[in-house]
């Protein structure tokens, strides 16, 4: 039953500024209500406080690396606000490149 629910989260396509790539995730009512307490605000506001990236990916969301909760849509709950940077992609690739250059030279 979980699973059939978490394959029902919506991801958007991804949108863009200079600095940002974005993208929401929409995720069904009936695994919002089962995500646990400490995850939300204490103002019983019924919002999401931001949540690390351990504990979006421990209710279901799935995504590439680099992606930050970074808002949430108080009108609706339920959808999260997620960013990375525009180039994360590329600086990624630099980086493991470089590790593997520095592993190599050992």
């Amino acid at each position: 039953m979980l699973e059939e629910i978490i394959e029902k989260i919506h991801y958007s396509d991804r949108y863009s500024d200079d600095e940002y790539e974005y993208r929401h995730v929409i995720l069904p009512k009936p695994l919002f209500k089962m995500i646990p307490k400490q995850y939300f605000n204490p103002d019983n506001s019924g919002t999401l406080r931001l949540l690390t990236e351990d504990e979006w990916r421990g209710i279901g969301i799935t995504q590439s690396l680099g992606w930050e909760h970074y808002e949430v849509h108080a009108p609706e709950p339920h959808v999260l606000l997620f960013r990375r940077l525009k180039n994360f992609d590329q600086l990624h690739a630099q980086l493991q490149q470089q590790q593997l250059l520095q592993q190599q030279a050992v």
